[in-house]
């Protein structure tokens, strides 16, 4: 069964970092492309970063070019989001998630996702 558990999640100050896990079984994690997306109170969720199966391919979400970077080790099955200068406005609940299918390059695109972690809370507030 395709599993993915997010963790390191908490409230951090603005300004602050916080560096969020991603942990995969069930499945060979090397294949696959993997996105972390987030949900704020009240909105939608929105994807924030992706990393293609290669590693080649990595794409951002504007709001957050030059402070996330997303990165994998598949000898550990774990996906990592380091998270650079926080904003009060990067608060929510963020989640990863796999698509079931292959792909060459990595996508924002909710719907192009099929497996879903629980999701860890990111509060930043002072």
């Amino acid at each position: 069964q395709w599993q993915l558990v997010e963790s390191g999640g908490g409230l951090v100050q603005p300004g602050g970092s916080l560096r969020l896990s991603c942990a995969a079984s069930g499945f060979t994690l090397d294949y696959y492309a993997i996105a972390w997306f987030r949900q704020a109170p009240g909105k939608e969720r929105e994807g924030v970063s992706c990393v293609s199966a290669s590693g080649n391919f990595i794409d951002h979400t504007g709001s957050v070019k030059g402070r996330f970077t997303i990165s994998r080790d598949n000898a550990k099955s774990t996906v990592y989001l380091q998270m650079n200068n926080l904003k009060p406005e990067d608060t929510g609940v963020y989640y990863c998630a796999v698509p079931q299918v292959r792909m060459a390059m990595c996508t924002l695109t909710e719907l192009q996702y099929d497996v879903w972690g629980q999701g860890t809370q990111v509060t930043v507030s002072s």
